[in-house]
């Protein structure tokens, strides 16, 4: 079982490599028996502006990462967008 540090640079490298994004933060870890239950601040372009041609804007969105005792990310899901 790996610390916290090793938990979450495995959650920044994981969403990097999915959502293509490098403005990431784990604003939450938490560790529950065996497994790994993390917050991320994800900072991605607004895909309806990109979509009208518009000037691009950032908008913030949360992930939740499940990762298991080995460190591996199990499942990831966006929370929603503020």
């Amino acid at each position: 079982m790996g610390n916290i540090n090793e938990v979450r640079n495995a959650v920044v490298k994981s969403l990097q490599e999915s959502i293509n994004s490098q403005e990431i933060t784990v604003i939450k870890l938490e560790q529950v028996d065996d497994t790994w239950n993390a917050v991320a601040e994800v900072y991605e372009d607004d895909s309806f502006l990109k979509a009208m041609n518009l000037p691009p804007k950032k908008k913030r969105v949360l992930y939740s990462v499940l990762l298991d005792k080995n460190i591996e990310v199990k499942s990831f899901e966006r929370l929603g967008a503020s």
